[in-house]
């Protein structure tokens, strides 16, 4: 795994046929390495998140 890309966590779906892995970086170039070192054998989807917390903050901020 490169320095400066941090696995959190992952999930599996109950048919055992999916796994989301969460991903921590600042560097988006981190992570397609990552990702390059494994496309040979697994596909991969990336969606970008946030925390709850700061969804609460985006939503609290766009309201005023």
């Amino acid at each position: 795994m490169p320095e400066g890309l941090s696995y959190i966590n992952s999930w599996i779906d109950k048919d055992i046929t999916t796994c989301f892995q969460v991903m921590e970086t600042n560097d988006k170039e981190k992570l397609n390495e990552w990702i390059d070192n494994w496309k040979d054998i697994v596909d991969f989807e990336v969606i970008p998140v946030i925390t709850s917390a700061e969804a609460k903050e985006r939503i609290f901020i766009s309201d005023e």
